[in-house]
């Protein structure tokens, strides 16, 4: 088993912000506001180097995923919310229900070194795309948890969503 990542939450899941901000992100006017919010989001949490992020107030687990650019070989850094599996942890290409898959999930499948910003750590990974439908199916459950905006995104594509194991 390898070293555990570490976690950073802040915020609660439970108070009435995240209450409310898990159905309207499910809308497809929270998906958008959301994806207006990624820019400002991703510089806090790259100033932070991960520890804070805009959507820390409702509890939201969010990293940063620094890939190379499959066609460009530039890093390429994105925020992203992620279910932490202990020695792994695992991100979704929901790019909120959109018909493509996101820029991101293909560099991964490129290219599977990565690097992840989380709890003020820079951490190196790989990337392993999931493809055994009944994990990927409990892993999903897991996102569904953190936010009913995972169902929707699922709902709004015919497209199946990438999944990603990232291990030290």
């Amino acid at each position: 088993m390898s070293e555990q990542f570490p976690e950073r939450i802040w915020g609660s899941r439970t108070n009435l912000l995240s209450r409310l901000a898990s159905p309207f992100a499910a809308t497809t006017v929270g998906s958008l506001v959301i994806r207006k919010l990624t820019p400002l989001d991703r510089k806090v949490l790259e100033h932070t180097g991960g520890k804070y992020t805009v959507l820390g107030p409702i509890g939201a687990p969010v990293i940063l995923l620094t890939t190379v650019g499959r066609k460009s070989g530039q890093p390429r850094t994105t925020p992203l919310l992620y279910v932490h599996g202990g020695d792994t942890l695992y991100v979704i290409g929901s790019n909120f229900g959109r018909a493509h898959h996101p820029a991101w999930t293909a560099n991964l499948l490129a290219s599977p070194a990565a690097e992840v910003a989380i709890a003020g750590q820079h951490i190196p990974v790989a990337a392993a795309l999931v493809t055994d439908e009944d994990r990927k199916q409990a892993i999903f459950e897991r996102f569904e948890e953190t936010t009913q905006a995972y169902t929707a995104y699922r709902n709004r594509t015919a497209r199946d969503l990438r999944i990603f194991a990232l291990t030290r």
